[in-house]
């Protein structure tokens, strides 16, 4: 059974990640989704290694392991933006397709005649998803955007690390990858809008405007009581105890997030009378009196193995757990039964291992089942299948150096 966008066709014109996260989740859900790439070059990305994929000789492949995250299930066109043969493929290839993604910088795509009011012309139901540092308006709308500096610029470095420790990052690309989020959730509501209306739009993201809007209780705690929140390491600004706590043998997460579950912890842990103290008998308290509380947990979790604490506290249904590296989490028996890594055809490698798409539908399937593709794999089919182009016409846009 085909995905429930296998009706929507997406032209991705993004590279790097936050566009070619959308574009990778519209295409898990179903969407014939054609990114354009450079001929020769392609999206960034692809050189962004090591580590790359190794092909079925052992060597090292062209395709990184960058690249690989985040182009499952595309099709590549590699067509030369900066020609106007090359623009008017985009522009029918365009006309043809529900959803344009784009991620260059304000008014980039104008000279090329790909800007929303250009491709509205030619599809006027079209829904056109600009992503940008900044947005499309504002003082620092000319600049350019990227993650590190967004995570900065938006607050949540602010937030990670240890309170006299150096401001850090999250491990991973945040503020982008949420972006792709957010512009995916924009893109289907203004897919349903035209559904409704027969009326096309322009979707303006903006990485800065999502790390704002995803810094959650933490933006409440601030609003509410005009103190800027500061680093607190693991611990939680909001619960207690609900952070990493060294055990025996290692290091281990304690999520407790109610007063039942701190009562089962201290029986647990052999301390019934400190859920009985007036200190500690509500989350308010613990709260107010962290500084109190946390050692004498931390005491308590030193006495046991991380296995130990496991085995005792999940069955009185405390949250904890360990603290994987990432092996470890491939291995974990429940990412193995939810089938979090898929296992595609790839034509230089023979076959690929991707993280698969988290979203489990009841009726319809989730899923990319191609691996990302070479730089041009697709170029001649899709022109040939949804513009009609033949040998011919084919032969004269490569000769002209446009594909």
């Amino acid at each position: 059974m085909a995905g429930p966008l296998s009706h929507i066709r997406v032209l991705d014109l993004s590279r790097v990640l936050a566009g070619p996260w959308a574009g990778q989740l519209l295409a898990d859900l179903g969407a014939e989704v054609i990114k354009i790439e450079r001929p020769g070059a392609g999206d960034d990305t692809r050189e962004w290694g090591p580590p790359y994929l190794r092909g079925a000789d052992g060597q090292p492949t062209t395709e990184s392991a960058y690249y690989l995250s985040c182009n499952r299930g595309k099709k590549s066109v590699a067509v030369d933006m900066a020609s106007a043969d090359g623009q008017r493929v985009i522009r029918d290839l365009a006309a043809r397709s529900d959803i344009v993604l784009e991620n260059f910088k304000v008014g980039g795509l104008k000279k090329y005649g790909l800007d929303y009011d250009s491709l509205k012309a030619v599809k006027p139901d079209l829904i056109y998803c600009s992503i940008t540092g900044f947005g499309q308006s504002g003082p620092y709308a000319p600049r350019a955007g990227y993650d590190f500096m967004i995570q900065a610029m938006g607050g949540l470095m602010s937030l990670t690390g240890e309170p006299e420790g150096m401001p850090t990052k999250v491990g991973v690309a945040f503020a982008d990858i949420f972006t792709g989020m957010y512009a995916t959730v924009g893109v289907l509501a203004a897919l349903a809008h035209r559904d409704r209306t027969g009326e096309g739009q322009h979707v303006d993201m903006a990485l800065l405007d999502v790390q704002v809007a995803v810094l959650a209780n933490q933006a409440m705690n601030y609003l509410t009581s005009g103190t800027p929140p500061a680093r607190m390491g693991n611990a939680h600004p909001n619960i207690v105890p609900y952070q990493a706590f060294a055990t025996q043998d290692g290091h281990m997460i304690l999520a407790v997030g109610n007063d039942g579950q701190f009562k089962r912890f201290c029986a647990v842990a052999g301390r019934p009378e400190i859920a009985a103290d007036a200190r500690f008998a509500t989350n308010a308290d613990r709260v107010r009196n962290r500084a109190e509380l946390v050692p004498l947990v931390a005491a308590m979790m030193a006495a046991r193995t991380t296995d130990e604490w496991i085995a005792a506290l999940e069955p009185e249904a405390v949250p904890c757990g360990p603290i994987n590296t990432l092996d470890r989490v491939f291995a974990d028996p429940q990412v193995r039964h939810r089938g979090m890594v898929s296992t595609l055809p790839h034509p230089t490698a023979g076959t690929v291992d991707l993280v698969s798409c988290p979203i489990k539908y009841s009726a319809t399937p989730a899923g990319a089942d191609t691996a990302p593709p070479l730089l041009g794999q697709h170029t001649d089919a899709v022109l040939r299948d949804l513009l009609g182009l033949d040998d011919s016409a084919l032969a004269s846009l490569r000769a002209a150096g446009v594909l």
